[in-house]
């Protein structure tokens, strides 16, 4: 379809008018837009013009309505439509527009509006998304969110309406699919990831989403390289993981945006050279945070407490890898306990984590075990589950052969609580 005429275009939205209408100034707006500026965000002025009005009264342009009916019928025969219901104007007229939509959107004042009508363009639409990236999308909405940022003020009470810019544009960022490495490169250049750096740390519940979706997208499509050493000028990644943790020890964080930080928890402590971030992030209180979140999940559930069990078994496993975070997890009087609780309850992946913690608190080093950490295996009932798992057919050869190992290694310790079962002691002893 052709180009709309530029007298077509409604000065806010810069979508084709579907009810033109007319204020004092002269000026034509979409009814639509032009009741949102004066009802909804107050202002009293022409956004064209920025002259005050003396009235708000919108008279209707029939005339221009009906050329602009004249000329969508026939640009839409032209074009020869599926026999389909048509799609509304806006939709139709899109993706044709979408290089002049980019051109225009870093000085129009309406940003919020423009961004959110290239979200649902491309939303659901591969088509509209390629034109996108090959129109310079993702550069264009760096500048937006790297100018967007600067003029927010973020942590010195800037212009709020910026930072709304900011989130808006990378909810559009987000929609993409970032699987090749092109896309990646252009998200990973600073005027993209120091905003989306923010955004996890400052951000609205769905702008975190948003800007955590886009870390996550970018950890797969960077699987053989550790992504965050690109950036380690542009952002702070151990200020990242801080941020998460402190979402995360929020009670009020709702389950997805939870499961989504501990995707990115995982993403940014994954390689080997993720160590001494591992390291920082027991420092921040990793171990307490997750022994927390595994406490408060329903282990028995299924859906999205499950995951996020597994999530957080999963960095417990690599936080106890290195020396802080076993010390961490033997000094939380809780961790034994929520860790053997998971196993054989909420699901097969889950067994298998919590033995490998097990294992690595009592087991993977020469130096002993805290005595706590062993005390806590009797008391909380992980013995009695290692036992069990050594009956299970199910179970894994590698999770039955950590078990074992534990119980060969600490079964005389175990075996000495009077409130040890008698039939369990035996067993220990034929295992011996």
């Amino acid at each position: 379809m052709e180009e709309p005429p530029p007298l077509f275009l409604c000065p806010i939205s810069m979508e084709l008018m579907e009810d033109p209408v007319t204020v004092a100034t002269g000026v034509t707006y979409d009814r639509r837009s032009i009741e949102r500026w004066f009802f909804k965000y107050g202002k009293t002025t022409c956004p064209a013009t920025m002259q005050r009005l003396a009235s708000f009264d919108l008279t209707p342009n029939h005339t221009l309505k009906r050329v602009i009916e004249s000329w969508f019928d026939r640009a839409s025969s032209s074009s020869s439509p599926s026999p389909s219901a048509p799609a509304p104007a806006t939709r139709v007229l899109a993706r044709e527009r979408m290089p002049s939509v980019l051109a225009g959107i870093e000085e129009t004042p309406f940003k919020v509006t423009a961004l959110r009508n290239i979200r649902s363009c491309i939303a659901g639409d591969e088509a509209a998304r390629e034109e996108f990236v090959a129109c310079g999308g993702i550069q264009v909405l760096g500048r937006v969110m790297s100018q967007a940022l600067a003029e927010s003020g973020v942590g010195g009470g800037g212009d709020f309406s910026a930072f709304r810019t900011c989130e808006e544009a990378a909810a559009v960022l987000a929609t993409l699919p970032l699987a090749d490495d092109a896309s990646v490169e252009l998200v990973l250049r600073p005027e993209c990831m120091r905003p989306v750096s923010v955004l996890v740390q400052r951000g609205s519940a769905e702008a975190r989403l948003h800007a955590m979706s886009m870390i996550s997208k970018i950890s797969r499509s960077s699987a053989a390289r550790d992504w965050t050493t690109e950036v380690v000028d542009v952002i702070d990644v151990d200020d990242m993981v801080k941020a998460l943790l402190e979402l995360l020890s929020d009670g009020g964080a709702s389950a997805k945006l939870t499961s989504r930080a501990l995707d990115v928890l995982l993403d940014v402590t994954t390689t080997a050279a993720a160590r001494s971030r591992r390291a920082k992030a027991v420092e921040l209180g990793a171990v307490h945070v997750l022994v927390e979140l595994l406490l408060d999940a329903d282990a028995s559930a299924s859906g999205g407490d499950r995951r996020v069990a597994e999530r957080s078994l999963l960095l417990l496993k690599r936080m106890c890898k290195c020396p802080e975070g076993r010390l961490a997890f033997a000094e939380h009087g809780l961790a034994v306990a929520a860790v053997s609780r998971a196993a054989l309850r909420v699901s097969g992946l889950a067994t298998r984590l919590a033995v490998n913690v097990l294992w690595l608190v009592s087991c993977a080093t020469a130096a002993p075990p805290a005595e706590r950490v062993l005390d806590d295996m009797v008391t909380c009932g992980a013995v009695a589950k290692l036992l069990a798992l050594m009956q299970v057919e199910a179970s894994s050869p590698s999770t039955k052969d950590k078990a074992a190992k534990m119980l060969r290694a600490h079964g005389a310790f175990w075996r000495q609580y009077p409130c040890f079962p008698t039939d369990l002691r035996d067993y220990l002893k034929f295992l011996n």
